[in-house]
């Protein structure tokens, strides 16, 4: 499932390949939800882990150049991505998962027999009409349905249906995402300096809280757009054309002095050069031969400590 099996690791908790046929034989069930990504009410593609505009596009389209290289050209191209430092300023308008359980910053990962994971179908069937509605017709985003808008610089904007873990990151990209229940965890990581984003990509690989930096914010949403400033800039004002072709000259130039103006979605580990996206979350689209991941002997350990004390 990928260079990273982050789906595996997610859903099952580990790459192997016997486990993963004994699910298919006992016959596990797995509902997972699937984002659907359009521009301008023409459907894309398909997501089930990992959306990524900035830090994650740039690696994958500079490292698509280097396929000779095999797995080590996202060591290559994440490098010489971070060293460039890019960011990126646009819009993002997002309407928040009230549906859900929980939030981002919970401490608590999505394990094998989640409630809410199992009947979030129900909870979702009311709220996908508005959602799609409200999609096809931008003016009414002051509607009925409540959105928020949040403009700025950005050096990564992710968006997960999953934890995304994987043996470079165990806990993943938002370690309480939640693998069905109608939403996407929305990560939003603003312009901060070289070295601050360094201690934020540090914190993927151990277990301290990736989401406690200032330049960092963490939505669960069941919806959401994005426009870049190029995008606004060229709807509002008919004469940007040449500026439009600049921007482009710069894309195929990187050594050129100015600041690349768009980046590439990273869409399940393909390429999306849609700088203006709409997103839709729907509930438990698809299953799995998976189980989920169970709990492991320490916590069941430490749920039987703390039941044990709370009857003493």
């Amino acid at each position: 499932s990928g260079s990273t099996d982050c789906i595996c690791y997610s859903t099952v908790g580990i790459s192997d390949p016997v486990t993963s046929a004994l699910h298919i034989i006992v016959g596990d069930c797995q509902p997972l939800d699937v984002s659907s990504v359009h521009h301008n009410n023409t459907f894309l593609k398909y997501s089930v882990s990992l959306l990524g505009y900035g830090f994650y596009g740039d690696i994958l389209k500079d490292s698509e150049k280097k396929r000779w290289m095999g797995p080590m050209r996202y060591d290559y191209s994440g490098f010489k991505t971070f060293l460039s430092h890019h960011y990126y300023e646009g819009t993002i308008a997002y309407q928040p998962a009230k549906h859900t359980v929980g939030s981002p910053r919970d401490k608590d990962s999505c394990r094998t027999g989640v409630f809410h994971c199992y009947s979030s179908e129900i909870l979702e069937q009311g709220a996908q009409r508005s959602v799609e509605f409200t999609l096809a017709h931008p003016q009414n985003l002051k509607g009925k349905e409540e959105w928020k808008v949040i403009k700025g610089k950005f050096l990564a904007i992710n968006a997960v249906n999953m934890s995304c873990a994987c043996p470079r990151s165990p806990k993943g990209l938002s370690p309480a995402a939640h693998l069905a229940d109608g939403s996407a965890d929305l990560i939003l990581v603003r312009k901060c300096s070289r070295f601050d984003f360094l201690r934020y990509l540090v914190r993927h690989t151990n277990q301290d809280d990736q989401f406690d930096f200032p330049f960092v914010d963490v939505y669960r949403v069941k919806s959401f757009q994005f426009t870049s400033k190029l995008s606004e800039d060229n709807e509002s004002n008919v004469m940007d054309i040449g500026k439009k072709r600049f921007g482009q000259f710069c894309r195929d130039h990187p050594a050129c002095c100015c600041n690349i103006v768009n980046s590439t979605w990273n869409c399940d580990g393909e390429t999306l050069d849609s700088s203006a996206i709409e997103v839709r979350v729907h509930c438990q689209l698809m299953k799995l031969f998976a189980r989920g991941i169970e709990e492991n002997c320490k916590d069941e350990a430490a749920y039987s400590q703390s039941s044990t004390e709370q009857l003493l």
